[in-house]
């Protein structure tokens, strides 16, 4: 790919949220939620339908996103992990090329690195974790850290305590939003100064908390939801026995489901999706830009289950957990109101924003360009995506079919959306699958995963250069 002149370079506004559950919104067909900023990105933008995240947990799945790198390539597994000093991410590729790559909001760091390629970071998590302090004194930090269940409320006092109030969540993203603004206006319009500074083209991200629990909403958006939403009541647990323990909390636990009224975290949650990403604007419209020279991406890290299949929060490989909303508007670019079908993954982000802004897509990742399919070019389109959860917990999905491995002591899971999108069947016996699934167990050896595992594992090996 022949790199773009500097002037032709967009400049790219990067918007996330936390833990959106990728059909709780009116572009993806919800009747009752209420989005219009992203409905509007929908209709004027390209909708991927199924794209997936690199991993159902927060750190994991951004450290991965930033790297375009699987969470086995770049070293990100378990929740705490964080990209090693200097490791390049997209924010770093694109200030090798001038521009400015701000963030604003969660980003989600814990290493001594906190800026991870970006030159400027507004209103975010900036904060080194205890296990990053170099030669730190065990025993000291023995005496006062308390293990994380004493730090983190279960799921049953989430359910409990949800309901109206003002969650930490919100007053955080507000903080980044307003952030965002302020730099933008200081950035293309200065009205102290009487000038602009936007010789150079921007990245930005603006990251949000929202809709990430706790599970709390503003009075009347809590009321125009309470008697609307339809939760996921007197759902069964899921048989399998990775869904045992952990976050997998029966929605009829929590006291509200045993008196018989619809789980307030299930209406808080759904409302707060409408309202999380809707103050997260396209900002550059309030400063002379046109939005529509703007890149525009909206992505969230992963889902979240809200009782589905008796299970809460994310760290599974079901639909609700692992599939994200993603959307990419550039209108002078690609036609909107379009509709991808085929299998992505966050990681391909990395590649595809290189392709767009004509940057030299960096060796060694896990990325793909997406351009072809934001043409409407389907063919040739490998149709794969990969998730990961720790280290043994792999889910390949291609087609319609997501196969699912869980180390040698939990059987392995097939699921066909075709034909059961409620992901209640489990196909693994079933001799028609037999091709596929030999397919499978081949394709997660290369991985890096299973029995017959890989030794020599580097990449995905998606042929990037």
């Amino acid at each position: 790919m022949a790199e773009r002149p500097a002037a032709a370079r967009p400049n790219v506004l990067f918007l996330m949220s936390d833990e959106h559950r990728p059909d709780v919104a009116g572009y993806a067909g919800d009747p009752v939620v209420r989005t219009p900023v992203l409905d509007e990105l929908a209709r004027t933008g390209v909708v991927f339908r199924n794209a997936y995240t690199p991993s159902p947990i927060c750190i994991p799945a951004r450290q991965a996103l930033m790297a375009g790198q699987l969470p086995r390539t770049c070293g990100c597994e378990v929740f705490g992990e964080d990209l090693p000093p200097g490791h390049m991410t997209f924010a770093r590729r694109f200030a090798q090329y001038a521009y400015a790559t701000v963030a604003c909001g969660k980003l989600h760091h814990t290493g001594p690195d906190q800026m991870q390629g970006w030159t400027q970071r507004l209103c975010g998590d900036i904060a080194v974790g205890s296990r990053s302090i170099p030669e730190r004194r065990e025993e000291e930090f023995a005496r006062h850290d308390r293990p994380t269940a004493a730090v983190k409320w279960s799921d049953a006092k989430e359910i409990w305590r949800a309901g109206v109030g003002r969650g930490p969540q919100v007053v955080k993203d507000e903080y980044a939003v307003r952030g965002a603004l302020d730099f933008i206006e200081e950035y293309f319009a200065s009205p102290f100064y009487d000038r602009e500074s936007n010789h150079r083209p921007l990245l930005l991200k603006v990251s949000l908390n929202q809709p990430h629990y706790p599970y709390t909403a503003g009075a009347e958006r809590f009321g125009y939801y309470l008697n609307r939403v339809r939760p996921f009541l007197d759902q069964p647990v899921s048989p399998h026995p990775s869904s045992a323990g952990g976050r997998s909390a029966r929605a009829s636990t929590s006291p509200s489901a045993r008196s018989g009224a619809p789980p307030p975290p299930t209406t808080a949650w759904w409302r707060r999706s409408t309202g999380s990403t809707g103050g997260c604007s396209t900002p550059c419209a309030t400063s002379g830009e046109d939005p529509d020279d703007w890149l525009v991406v909206y992505t969230s890290d992963h889902g979240e289950m809200l009782g589905e299949h008796g299970i809460w929060e994310k760290q599974k490989f079901y639909e609700a957990s692992a599939r994200v909303p993603l959307i990419v508007r550039w209108p002078r670019r690609f036609a909107g109101g379009r509709v991808v079908r085929e299998n992505v993954n966050l990681c391909d982000l990395f590649a595809t924003l290189c392709d767009l802004a004509g940057i030299e897509t960096p060796p060694g990742l896990d990325s793909r360009s997406l351009v072809p399919l934001l043409r409407g070019e389907g063919d040739g389109w490998d149709d794969e995506t990969v998730s990961q959860f720790g280290r043994r917990n792999l889910l390949i999905k291609r087609g319609a079919l997501k196969y699912q491995y869980y180390g040698p002591e939990m059987p392995e899971v097939l699921f066909d959306l075709a034909r059961d999108p409620g992901e209640t069947t489990d196909f693994i016996a079933d001799p028609a699958y037999r091709p596929a699934l030999a397919a499978f167990r081949e394709r997660r050896a290369a991985l890096g995963f299973g029995p017959d595992a890989d030794p020599a594992y580097v990449n995905a090996g998606y042929g990037s250069p």
